[in-house]
C-alpha cells in the first residue's frame, strides 16, 4: 500500500523561514532509516504557498488560476513523504517516529490504480 504523509504548513512555513539546524539534521537521520527501511519512494518540502497557484476547474468555463500566497495556512502543506507499506497501522508506527519539530502531519493511502477501474 502506498501512503502519502504530508506535513501541515504553519506560519514559519508560509513565510519561507527554513527549518532550525537541528531539526534539518533530525529529519535527515529519519529519511535514512525510512531510506533503510525500504519503504521511503518520495519527499520534499515544499515552498511556501506565495510562490504556488491554485488552478480551479470549471466543467462550465475556463479555469480560474490564482496566485499565493493564500492567507489561510489551515489546510496548506509544507512537505510531504510517500512510502510504500503494508498497512495504514506501519505508517503511523514508522511516522510516530518522525521528529516532533514537524508539527502536524496527515497520512492518507493512495489509490491504487486497480481500484480506480471498479
Amino acid at each position: 500500500m502506498r501512503f502519502m504523509v504530508l506535513v501541515k504548513a504553519n506560519k514559519d512555513s508560509e513565510a519561507g523561514k527554513l527549518p532550525n539546524e537541528s531539526l534539518i539534521v533530525a529529519m535527515g537521520k529519519f529519511n535514512e532509516e525510512l531510506i533503510k527501511g525500504g519503504v521511503l519512494l518520495a519527499g520534499d518540502g515544499l515552498h511556501a504557498s506565495s510562490k504556488g497557484a491554485r488552478i480551479k476547474l470549471s466543467a462550465n468555463g475556463p479555469a480560474i488560476v490564482t496566485d499565493g500566497p493564500f492567507t489561510e495556512t489551515k489546510g496548506l502543506i509544507s512537505g510531504f513523504w510517500m512510502v510504500q507499506v503494508k498497512s495504514k497501522a506501519e505508517a503511523i508506527e514508522w511516522f510516530n517516529r518522525c521528529p516532533a519539530d514537524v508539527g502536524e502531519i496527515e497520512v492518507r493511502q493512495v489509490f491504487d490504480a486497480t481500484e480506480l477501474r471498479g
